[in-house]
């Protein structure tokens, strides 16, 4: 898909890989729908972007349906959906609130499908694709982040069974799978990164890879690509993989 001239609705633009990635976009000749819950940093960025800026609380049950509403009345189509937003806790399971554990789920999960739901009928007679950027957390699973996992995990496969769904069809779906990334998230998480390795990789370097994922139709993207070796462990030897997981976290 070329990039040019096309609607890119770009949800958790506020900062992070959302903002990083409506730049990128906006420089490639986009015309971007920036999603996000800060209304400053919002107007910052379309005063650097020329962005459209859509104010959205996905941890609002709806919000998906009417988000998509508002871009489609906008622009009259979008062509590109990245699901972007997320929202971690770190901690132990135990003492996690059911509150917290629902929204997560709402916004890793509930909405991304939502919307999803609500722009492909329209991808489906124009063309698009959808975009999913996960987690290599839910690939692996991660102690003290077990529903934040879960939710990336979810999100994961959502992706996969649509991939397989639509094949034939005129929407084309990509995963991108981070690891650690220099973003905020570490601290609205609640705790902070505290590791040597790996080093977190810049926001920018994420963007890049949506980016490629779109133009060139790929299926999936690992960034840093290296993150690729511990998944295959993970299939090829579980034990092995569970036992070096144990020790080394």
């Amino acid at each position: 898909m070329r990039l040019t001239g096309a609607v890119v609705l770009v949800t958790g633009a506020s900062s992070g890989i959302g903002a990083a990635l409506v730049r990128r976009l906006a420089g490639a000749g986009s015309h971007v729908l920036a999603v996000g819950r800060h209304p400053d940093r919002l107007a910052r960025l379309a005063a650097e972007t020329d962005a459209t800026t859509l104010l959205a609380d996905l941890a609002r049950p709806g919000a998906g349906r009417d988000l998509a509403d508002r871009a489609v009345a906008r622009y009259g189509r979008v062509d590109v959906l990245v699901n972007n937003a997320g929202t971690g806790w770190a901690g132990q399971f135990a003492g996690m609130t059911e509150a917290t554990a629902d929204e997560l789920l709402t916004v890793n999960l509930r909405a991304p499908i939502e919307l999803t739901r609500a722009l492909l009928p329209g991808m489906c007679r124009h063309g698009g694709h959808l975009v999913f950027v996960g987690s290599i957390a839910g690939r692996l699973g991660v102690a003290e982040e077990a529903v934040y996992a879960a939710s990336k995990a979810g999100l994961d496969t959502f992706a996969e069974s649509l991939r397989l769904e639509l094949a034939g069809r005129p929407v084309r779906v990509s995963t991108v799978v981070p690891g650690v990334v220099d973003t905020p998230f570490f601290s609205r998480r609640g705790q902070p990164y505290r590791r040597s390795r790996p080093r977190p990789v810049p926001a920018d370097r994420v963007a890049a890879a949506v980016t490629t994922a779109i133009t060139r139709n790929r299926a999936e993207v690992y960034v840093p690509g290296w993150l690729r070796l511990p998944v295959a462990v993970r299939g090829l030897l579980p034990a092995a993989y569970r036992r070096m997981a144990t020790r080394f976290g």
